[in-house]
């Protein structure tokens, strides 16, 4: 495998295919890396938590680089994120802290992870009276009400969003996600993942819903952060049907982002926006403002990282389709998607359940799951039909594996809860409204006491 430098001038499209299948990895190096959002609110108040203050994320990202030890991730003066071991911690744009985790070999050890940092978190938040929340959408927060994170890209996104679409600046300010990033060994291989995990992730989005409030109210959704994308940027969201052509490789994802506008160009510290523009121009020396200037690798990985499909390609394959969750909600999310991928038998059988679905029947679930989960129809059933077969090809999957904890369960034990959410047919999103409508009396500062980690 090359080592591609990121400060290579980018002279040809070639260099841009030849960097995604640098991503390739023989199967014995396969590994998981698990991110999730969750919201920081102050306890007295369900308010979000502002950068800046005695009772801010600046304070906790302070305290956490202080007491557990976290390298600080600075932008000029600010620091906003951290880095240990291969983990970080950053700031989305309304403040909403994410774990990115490690690249690990099993489903034990990024729940680990996981729960280390939730238990450093609440660590550190406890003094401060600020607590965290797993859920898809902010339930009880306006969007001119959320405090702004001091990151360069942010200003220009934030900018450039209203221009394409009418919900972009909620997907910064007012959504969360549980994401999990995983590897392939060819280009083949890349292309199967690519297709049956673009095809089952409005199941996924339908499993994991739990974003049903606006501003205190139901919204009319069980995954408004899904429907949220729906109308953000046409350019770089959706359900990509290219990737289901027979022409689809490398090449073609390539040809994809190179046909989405930029949004910057990051020098230092600065953020240059050139949003609108195109990387093509930018590789022929003719970008407005750089002009005679070639972009590097790094500035390619800037521009692949601006894309928001449901399924997204750089060196590994993201899984996008999830709102953020619970604990056991963030361990779920990798369980679910590796037994389905990282097993040949359960690719296939996954692969073999979605091979005949057409155009229109894939544009049909991403359209209506948002609204109504586990209950949209589906040829002769329903999602929830679709899922309960998915989950059960995910374990078998999971059962080959074998990994298994000091207790000697192997990895099949991370998707309990969503078998709860199948065979019940209730996710989430529809227990939070039955308590919104029952013991909640309408209050959804309840939701707080709740639904807290």
């Amino acid at each position: 495998m090359s080592n591609i430098s990121k400060d290579s001038p980018v002279v040809s499209k070639q260099q841009l295919i030849d960097y995604i299948a640098d991503g390739e990895k023989p199967k014995s190096d396969w590994t998981i890396g698990t991110e999730h959002e969750k919201f920081v609110y102050c306890v007295d108040s369900g308010k979000p938590v502002p950068y800046h203050g005695e009772r801010s994320i600046k304070a906790i990202l302070e305290a956490l680089k202080k007491e557990f030890d976290w390298a600080p991730i600075m932008e000029g003066e600010n620091i906003i994120g951290l880095k240990k071991d291969g983990q970080s911690v950053t700031l989305e744009p309304g403040g909403q802290l994410e774990l990115s985790g490690a690249m690990v070999k099993t489903l034990h050890q990024t729940c680990a992870e996981s729960t280390s940092h939730l238990r450093q978190a609440q660590a550190v938040s406890e003094k401060l009276g600020i607590n965290y929340i797993g859920m898809g959408f902010n339930a009880n927060t306006k969007r001119e009400d959320v405090p702004i994170m001091p990151k360069g890209r942010y200003n220009i996104m934030r900018d450039y969003m209203p221009k394409k679409g009418n919900l972009g600046l909620d997907m910064m300010l007012r959504t969360c996600t549980i994401q999990v990033n995983l590897d392939y060994s060819s280009e083949a291989d890349m292309v199967k993942k690519f297709r049956v995990s673009l095809a089952l992730q409005p199941l996924a989005t339908a499993i994991f819903a739990a974003s049903p409030f606006t501003e205190g109210k139901p919204n009319g959704f069980q995954s408004y952060r899904s429907h949220i994308w729906t109308d953000t940027d046409p350019d770089r969201c959706g359900i990509l049907p290219f990737v289901f052509e027979e022409n689809m490789g490398y090449e073609a994802y390539v040809d994809h982002v190179l046909n989405v506008p930029m949004y910057f160009v990051n020098r230092g510290d600065t953020y240059h926006d050139v949003s609108g523009k195109s990387f093509k121009d930018f590789m022929n020396g003719k970008l407005e403002g750089f002009e005679g200037e070639l972009p590097t690798i790094k500035d390619w990985e800037d521009h692949m990282s601006t894309l928001f499909p449901e399924v997204r390609l750089k060196k590994f394959l993201e899984m996008r389709g999830a709102d953020g969750g619970t604990w056991s909600r963030i361990c779920a999310l990798p369980a679910l998607w590796v037994g389905l991928l990282y097993d040949d038998q359960a690719l296939d059988q996954a692969y073999d359940m979605i091979k005949d679905w057409t155009p229109e029947e894939h544009q049909a679930l991403r359209d209506n799951v948002p609204r109504d989960a586990l209950n949209v129809p589906f040829r002769s059933g329903t999602v929830q039909d679709l899922a309960k077969q998915m989950l059960d090809i995910s374990a078998g999957g999971l059962e080959r594996r074998a990994e298994l904890n000091n207790a000697g369960e192997d990895e099949r034990v991370f998707l309990k809860s969503l078998y709860d959410t199948v065979e019940s047919g209730k996710t989430t999103a529809q227990r939070m409204l039955n308590c919104y409508q029952g013991s909640w009396n309408g209050d959804i500062s309840k939701i707080f006491k709740d639904c807290s980690f």
